[in-house]
Parts: structure tokens; sequence; C-alpha cells
């Protein structure tokens, strides 16, 4: 590549309308333009960042964890099963359950939804028999990895919710 191609070339005149170059570089003056201002509109006086952030981080935290272990305990399961082995059917079952409803959980925790006391039972249930079956199998590592987090995830309920 010759030097003669790194340089601009000069737009034939005669063509009406605007190049990409020009069309671009409006559209990320227009882009800069707006988060500038939306800087500027969340930055007011007045405007109460706290409500942002969970009330219930530790809460929040435990059910993510236990979210995170339950996805490896069911991809080992799933493995288990690739092979022929269906021993582990009950643990995924309830790792599955568990995975929804902590899920779901996690979410209101997020939002700071007022329906977090109303659902802490039901977590705490699901994450309860989810570690029963869970240390059957505390053998494979990711089921007891899950099996704790399960239970790492009900002592944060009882600790601040219950």
């Amino acid at each position: 590549m010759s030097n003669r191609d790194l340089l601009p070339r000069k737009q034939d005149d005669s063509t009406p309308g605007i190049s990409r170059r020009e069309l671009l570089l409006g559209l990320g003056g227009a882009a800069a333009a707006m988060a500038y201002a939306g800087n500027a509109i969340s930055a007011k006086p007045g405007h109460d960042h706290s409500k942002h952030s969970a009330q219930l981080p530790d809460v929040l935290d435990a059910m993510n964890i236990c979210l995170d272990k339950g996805q490896r305990c069911l991809a080992h399961c799933l493995v288990s099963f690739k092979e022929g082995d269906v021993e582990l059917a009950d643990c995924a079952a309830k790792v599955h359950e568990m995975q929804a409803i902590c899920g779901a959980f996690s979410y209101l925790l997020t939002a700071n939804s007022e329906y977090i006391k109303g659902y802490a039972g039901i977590c705490e249930q699901v994450c309860n028999d989810c570690e029963e079956e869970c240390m059957k199998h505390k053998e494979h590592i990711e089921c007891k990895a899950c099996g704790d987090a399960c239970a790492a995830a009900v002592d944060q309920i009882k600790l601040h919710i219950s």
C-alpha cells in the first residue's frame, strides 16, 4: 500500500448528499451529546442513587453464587447423562428447580422488590431441598459445591430476611 492510498481522496462535488464519513462523524457527535445530557440529568441535586443498588447485597451475592454453582452442577449431571449414567437425575431435577426459583429471587433482590420477604420462604425451601439432594452426591465436586452454596444462601436468608 503506498502513501498515496492513505491520503484522503477528494470527494466528487457532483455527488449530492453527505459522505459516509460525514454521517458517522455526525452520529458520533450526537451520541456524545446525548451521553453528556444523560449524565447531567442524573447528577441533578435531589436525584437519589441509593435505591439503585440492592438493599440486601449479602443475600443477593449468596443467590448469585448459588445460581453459578447450580449451573456447574447441572452441566456435570448432563455430562453424566450423556455417558449413560442416570444416577444424578434427581440431583439435576432439584438443581433445575432451584435455578428457576433462585433466579427469580435474585431478580427481586436486585430490583428491591416489595415481594422479597414473601418469596424468601419459597427460595429457602427450594435451597434446602437442593442442598439435601446434592449432598447425596458430595463425592462429585460440582454437587458438593452446589449443596454448600445452597446452605450459604439459606443462612443469608435467615440472617437478613426471616
